[in-house]
């Protein structure tokens, strides 16, 4: 037991100092020379693509997401397989990954470029795009520090077993997070993203058909919302690309609706629902509920620290000139 506690404290004090000696080389103002018209660039663009794509911010908070918790945030999940690497972003969990998120990143890349060639990494295009949408969907502001260096590694085996599941246990989820330095309420906090986006019906159609010998339906859920699901879903075998969105009430909004809805068995994904039946989560559940102030600055603080995880530098990274290839 020992042993493994020392392993477990060497864990996170490791992923600490990933956190900690790249991210004091990153700045505010680290494009305010090299591209002034940074920020104007990535303001113009992120803005444009979600009037025209409303789905972007929540597929370019999935896509960081999926990118900074496999290698940290250094654009690796935007790497394209060739014939000899099949890359992040064709593992199995990321195959779902919503194109509107990668879209968004190349517009801004191709703009920057035009301004500023070969200047600023596609990994500082994905966090900060990423704020934007947030903030445009009504969520908080927070601070991007940039000098992120894009990755030279892309290989969907080391996916499988960095990124939440649906079907993980809370302790599986937990590990997740804090084996890179994140508390639990931290999780929480991040798993409020949730509050915009959509599932894909085959994500939990197996809680809504066929549960079990006594109820088809998992208990956890709502029923009057399962039946809706079960009808929303109900040709998703024909239909793969079948979807709900993750929050019923304001599915639109970033906001704390999310929380208020797990309670009442309104959370679509079992990793959701569970948020408020553990004891080590649930209170983070009620507070965010009750305070949305609360969450936002949480959120805000979270997503700061998650930016800044496994973040490249030097020769550990370049910039590329195009964000799905290596140089």
């Amino acid at each position: 037991m020992a042993v493994r506690l020392n392993s477990l404290l060497l864990i996170i004090a490791f992923s600490f100092f990933i956190l900690s000696s790249h991210s004091q080389q990153l700045t505010t103002t680290y494009y305010q020379k090299s591209c002034p018209r940074f920020d104007q660039i990535m303001q113009d663009t992120t803005t444009n693509k979600q009037i025209n794509s409303p789905t972007t911010a929540a597929a370019a908070l999935r896509l960081f997401f999926h990118d900074c918790l496999v290698e940290g945030c250094d654009a690796s999940v935007l790497i394209s397989s060739t014939h000899f690497n099949k890359a992040e972003r064709d593992a199995d969990i990321n195959l779902s990954l919503p194109g509107d998120g990668f879209d968004v990143v190349v517009r801004a890349k191709t703009a920057l470029e035009l301004a500023c060639p070969g200047v600023v990494s596609c990994a500082d295009i994905l966090a900060v795009a990423t704020r934007n949408l947030v903030t445009m969907m009504g969520g908080p502001f927070y601070t991007v520090k940039l000098g992120r260096r894009d990755g030279l590694i892309s290989r969907a085996s080391r996916v499988e077993g960095n990124l939440p599941r649906p079907t993980m246990s809370m302790n599986q989820l937990i590990t997740i997070f804090t084996s890179r330095g994140f508390s639990i309420q931290e999780m929480v906090a991040l798993s409020g993203a949730h509050t915009i986006g959509f599932s894909h019906c085959k994500e939990f159609s197996s809680e809504i058909y066929n549960y079990s010998r006594t109820s088809p339906i998992d208990p956890s859920f709502n029923r009057r919302y399962a039946e809706g699901l079960r009808s929303a879903c109900a040709d998703y075998h024909k239909n793969p690309s079948l979807s709900v969105f993750n929050d019923v009430m304001t599915p639109r909004n970033f906001d704390n609706a999310y929380y208020q809805n797990l309670p009442k068995g309104l959370g679509v994904l079992k990793s959701d629902r569970a948020l408020v039946m553990d004891s080590r989560t649930r209170p983070y559940v009620e507070l965010y509920a009750r305070d949305q102030k609360a969450f936002f600055e949480a959120f805000g603080r979270a997503m700061d620290k998650l930016s800044l995880y496994g973040v490249k530098s030097g020769r550990r990274g370049e910039i590329r000139r195009r964000c799905d290839s290596f140089n």
